[in-house]
């Protein structure tokens, strides 16, 4: 992976998780206290992958850091994963279309075109969380019974 590609989906992936900051913070709520060489270490792990630490991740909170940038690493950044980075970013772009978040999306859409999606992919891609909107808005507003769906649909 480039350091260009890392840089970008680094940021983009702590933005994703500053979106959660407060989620985090509640999960941490009950968790032993995050110590000061805990958030130290993920200071330095971001500075030497991506070159700097962006401003926004010094907004983020201390409790809460340490473990987004791990989930990031483990999963995002990670090439030990299911799923290619492509699919990855082609994903993470259709739920930032969903809602909504300019910066996910802007990025996003930088990362699937630097892992090798074409213009046709991204826009697919969007399309699909459009209509899964879409036919979630009928199937939740009509209030359409979901055991009946199931079987009429080849369910159990």
């Amino acid at each position: 992976m480039s350091t260009h590609r890392v840089v970008n989906t680094v940021q983009s992936s702590i933005r994703r998780a500053l979106l959660l900051s407060a989620s985090a913070c509640f999960l941490s709520l009950g968790a032993a206290p995050v110590r000061a060489d805990d958030y130290d270490a993920a200071i330095k792990d971001i500075q030497s992958t991506m070159g700097g630490v962006p401003s926004f991740v010094k907004q983020f909170p201390k409790a809460g850091l340490p473990g987004a940038w791990a989930e990031v690493k483990a999963i995002e950044l990670s090439d030990k994963t299911a799923l290619p980075p492509k699919v990855k970013s082609l994903i993470s772009l259709a739920v930032a279309a969903q809602i909504p978040c300019n910066y996910c999306i802007w990025s996003d859409t930088q990362d699937a075109k630097r892992a090798g999606a074409t213009d046709e992919e991204i826009q697919e891609a969007v399309a699909m969380a459009a209509l899964t909107r879409h036919w979630s808005t009928i199937f939740n507003g009509m209030q359409v019974d979901f055991d009946t769906y199931k079987k009429e649909m080849g369910g159990q």
